[in-house]
């Protein structure tokens, strides 16, 4: 199907709740992605985190595969081979204690506030179920999670929004200015992706956690975007030094299905019980199945590759000054890149769209770039030079 017809297809039967770049994506190949046309694109986004293995890792379709010709799913009323291997390899590699597991990260973070609301609440009763969470956060697009989100331009049309959150900034002395005794848990992004990919303060984050256990607070960790190797660890928790109470997690766990879900530790494995939280597909064996290929394939020198690749573009793209961007910073192979005064982010991201490097943005003006993590040099390489040849054009046309 042509691009044309795509197009109009999606305006007369589908939401327009998405504004869309004209492009059409029909396949792809490792890190690289290929329009209905044929044109090629270098995938610096992975489908906003996603597809951590690239596309058509052999492993990952062949899980699949082998799977869904087995069972494509049953109730969790019933037990599975797929999720229970799933969660001990997970919960042993993350050191936590359990897990659950839904659909999506604003799910994953939906159970977490519950987690954390019925924890004070078996302890303490009511009136002790505020949740505090960071300014410039991004915790999802249910009225729950945008409510926990601390951006205001979230905060419309859609009102009420729920109560029992309030916006500290990333200090402790935020955090005191915010502080209360109705409070039962922290819940904080390690690197806040759609607020700028900015990495917290690692004393922060250490005097924060020490404040969560003196006070009986919860440190709920959103590792939605974070997760699953995308730092160059398999949590990003693990390069800071806590254990949180509960952790979440979706977007590059199944390597491009619809998975996510959550895991606690052992004070809080207990918490939720039969009947308190449920969902219909969460631990599909399909997906569970392919999430089980992601992390197989995410062992100690894949996580450290993914360190390296960081670094390289992090590196070369600070190296080339190119007009219109500053630094960049980030963990691993989430990179934010700061848009110089006078350019604008979106802006050159369909520019850089246009010449076949594929791009998001995030607040504050920023590139942000999450490829793949089995991106090679080679395709690196090729995104760079689209990234110098765009930018360098447009300083000549100005």
């Amino acid at each position: 199907m042509d691009f044309k017809t795509l197009e109009a297809l999606d305006k007369q039967y589908v939401m327009q709740t998405y504004a869309r770049f004209p492009v059409a994506f029909d396949h792809g190949s490792g890190a690289t992605l290929y329009d209905v046309d044929g044109k090629e694109y270098i995938d610096f986004s992975s489908g906003i985190g996603v597809n951590s293995l690239g596309y058509g890792s052999e492993d990952w379709v062949n899980a699949i595969a082998q799977q869904i010709v087995k069972l494509g799913h049953v109730s969790n009323l019933f037990y599975t081979a797929p999720y229970v291997e799933l969660a001990r390899t997970l919960v042993e590699r993350a050191g936590m204690s359990n897990a659950f597991f839904a659909n999506s990260g604003a799910e994953a973070n939906e159970g977490m506030i519950k987690l954390a609301r019925k924890y004070s609440f078996d302890k303490y009763g009511k009136g002790r179920g505020t949740i505090l969470t960071l300014r410039q956060s991004f915790h999802g697009r249910t009225i729950t999670t945008l409510s926990a989100t601390g951006q205001d331009v979230f905060h419309n049309y859609f009102f009420p929004f729920n109560e029992g959150f309030r916006y500290a900034g990333p200090t402790m002395e935020g955090v005191a200015e915010v502080a209360g005794h109705d409070v039962c848990a922290v819940m904080l992004e390690l690197v806040q992706g759609e607020g700028g990919v900015r990495p917290m303060d690692r004393a922060f984050v250490h005097d924060l956690a020490v404040l969560c256990a003196e006070r009986d607070w919860l440190l709920l960790i959103d590792e939605v975007q974070t997760g699953v190797g995308r730092t160059g660890t398999l949590f990003a928790y693990q390069q800071y030094g806590v254990l949180p109470d509960a952790v979440s997690f979706a977007k590059g766990i199944a390597g491009g299905l619809p998975f996510g879900g959550m895991m606690a530790n052992e004070k809080c494995r207990e918490v939720l019980t039969a009947g308190t939280h449920a969902t219909t597909f969460g631990g599909n064996p399909v997906c569970a199945a392919a999430a089980k290929a992601v992390l197989d394939a995410l062992d100690e020198t894949f996580l450290a590759h993914v360190k390296e690749k960081g670094d390289y573009l992090r590196t070369r793209i600070d190296g080339l000054q190119l007009p219109g961007l500053g630094g960049s910073r980030g963990l691993g192979l989430m990179i934010g890149i700061e848009v110089a005064e006078g350019y604008e982010n979106k802006t050159l991201a369909r520019k850089l769209l246009e010449n076949g490097l594929v791009v998001l943005t995030a607040g504050g003006n920023v590139l942000r770039l999450l490829p793949p993590l089995t991106i090679t040099k080679e395709e690196m390489d090729k995104g760079l030079a689209i990234l110098q040849k765009t930018l360098e054009n447009k300083e000549e046309q100005a």
